[in-house]
């Protein structure tokens, strides 16, 4: 089968397309014939180990599992023998940051995993970039305990992250206020933002609201910066670890003062997580912004575009076309 491979840690061209043997489900495992995947967020960080954290999940010294992709859609052609779950012929969707595999023809999951049948009616594209950017939202929004009627500041709402969290913090109940570029304004208006915050003709810190949230979906804030928009209990969080580790630190120290507080959630999703995101899309609560689309053979342009920090929403990789 064809699949995009990685053997070392690098740049998007060491990402490289390969024939490589179609993987065999486990006993408790489905195969998924891959019809669309994404390059998000955590393909890039994973391939290119910039946090050298992330090698105590992917390999040390070298990749631990050579196939990223940890979004996928398609159709299960394959189940263990003690499957139950699903069935051959089901179309599904999900998350797996374990062993990945959505850069290729195929990939084996656990039936128990991040995993479910599709919502109707919606294709392989649009499914497949339900779940990557909306769980580092979703868990953030439960860290910071988001109720109805607060006020919440999402910097940096057009990537997958920040369009999920606004669309999730309605659903909560919360009053947005979206930080994003010009070009944007109308679609982030569209979202269901209460007020859009232009970043290119106003700075966002110097608003007079005060706000209970603050959530830095692409990392270029920090929490002195935003300390002063916080009301006395206020929260902030950020997706990246800040200048020289600091939201780390800070996460630790915080809590210990008693009044406002950076968060450092470590992000997790499971298979309720997935369930609850399906619920949102059926009920058109939640739809996953799309910018582009490639093909597998063009997974390079893929990763230099997501990283250049242009894009908007999510990138579509489409297995098959």
């Amino acid at each position: 089968m064809r699949a995009s491979v990685y053997t070392k840690y690098g740049p998007p061209e060491v990402a490289k397309l390969m024939t490589v043997p179609k993987p065999l489900p486990k006993d408790n495992e489905v195969l998924v014939k891959v019809y669309s995947s994404t390059v998000n967020r955590t393909d890039s960080g994973f391939r290119s180990a910039e946090y050298f954290i992330s090698r105590f999940w992917t390999g040390l010294l070298r990749p631990q599992y050579p196939r990223l992709g940890c979004e996928f859609a398609g159709i299960i052609e394959e189940i263990g023998q003690q499957v139950t779950t699903f069935k051959i012929g089901d179309k599904v969707f999900g998350f797996n940051d374990k062993t990945c595999g959505g850069h290729g023809e195929y990939l084996t999951i656990s039936e128990t995993d991040a995993i479910i049948n599709m919502p109707d009616n919606l294709s392989f594209d649009e499914a497949a970039p339900i779940t990557e950017g909306a769980h580092y939202a979703l868990v953030d929004i439960r860290a910071a305990k988001v109720k109805h009627g607060q006020n919440v500041l999402v910097y940096g709402a057009t990537g997958a992250i920040g369009s999920a969290a606004v669309q999730l913090l309605k659903h909560f109940g919360a009053i947005v206020t979206a930080v994003c570029n010009t070009k944007n304004v109308g679609l982030v208006k569209s979202l269901g933002a209460d007020t859009v915050i232009d970043y290119q003709t106003q700075d966002f810190t110097k608003t007079k609201d005060k706000f209970d949230f603050i959530f830095d979906a692409v990392g270029k804030s920090s929490f002195g910066q935003c300390k002063p928009l916080l009301h006395e209990k206020g929260i902030y969080i950020s997706t990246e670890l800040g200048k020289n580790g600091e939201n780390v630190l800070f996460a630790l120290t915080t809590p210990l003062w008693g009044g406002k507080r950076l968060l450092f959630p470590i992000p997790s999703i499971n298979k309720q997580d997935v369930i609850f995101l399906k619920e949102l899309v059926e009920k058109r609560e939640y739809k996953p912004v799309i910018d582009k689309f490639y093909r597998l053979d063009q997974i390079v342009e893929a990763y230099k575009y997501v990283e250049s920090g242009q894009k908007t929403g999510n990138v579509i990789i489409k297995i098959v076309e």
